[in-house]
């Protein structure tokens, strides 16, 4: 199997990804630039860490960042390499984002994301995540864990990446969908 980044390299352009279909068939492969500039669909996986106060993970992206530099995240997470799961990107991504070992992301629901610049299939998670985190320099620049109240208010104010907002809204509304326990 093929993993989306090599170690030390995480803004890799020539990562190899698999390039899937509205169903998210994989129809072939091409390097992250590649289905970067030229709006190839391709795999995601967005992961809602929170603390053990149920506070979530927030972050602002580096400004060296592909896509979406400098703006701020509700979620961990990136691309899926080429013959990687959902499952297993969204445990490397988590793991390598949080500078943490052991997490065990669960999955909730797919998405489609399109926007005129970028096409992906989405898979989002949640995992418990230990508040001391120790984020990755070349992702992260700056985190904090903010209550859903506190992330709720800062959603008019802050600059956040479009695919997560989308993930997030698309998330509040799967967890008012389900029925009560």
């Amino acid at each position: 199997m093929a993993t989306a980044r090599r170690a030390g390299s995480p803004l890799s352009t020539d990562e190899i990804l698999d390039i899937v279909d509205a169903e998210d068939n994989v129809i072939g492969r091409a390097p992250r630039g590649e289905a970067t500039a030229k709006r190839l669909r391709h795999r995601c996986v967005f992961i809602l860490a929170r603390d053990a106060d149920d506070r979530i993970f927030v972050h602002r992206r580096t400004a060296e960042k592909l896509v979406f530099p400098s703006m701020h995240d509700m979620f961990v997470g990136g691309v899926v390499g080429a013959g990687e799961s959902y499952d297993e990107a969204a445990k490397r991504e988590a793991e390598e984002e949080l500078g943490v070992s052991g997490l065990s992301p669960v999955p909730l629901f797919r998405f489609l994301y399109e926007s005129p610049e970028h096409t992906w299939w989405s898979a989002v998670y949640e995992t418990r995540t230990p508040t001391e985190v120790a984020p990755q320099q070349e992702e992260v620049a700056w985190h904090t864990f903010l209550t859903e109240d506190e992330l709720a208010s800062r959603l008019s104010e802050w600059a956040w990446v479009p695919d997560g907002l989308d993930a997030w809204r698309r998330l509040t509304a799967w967890r008012n969908a389900e029925p009560a326990d």
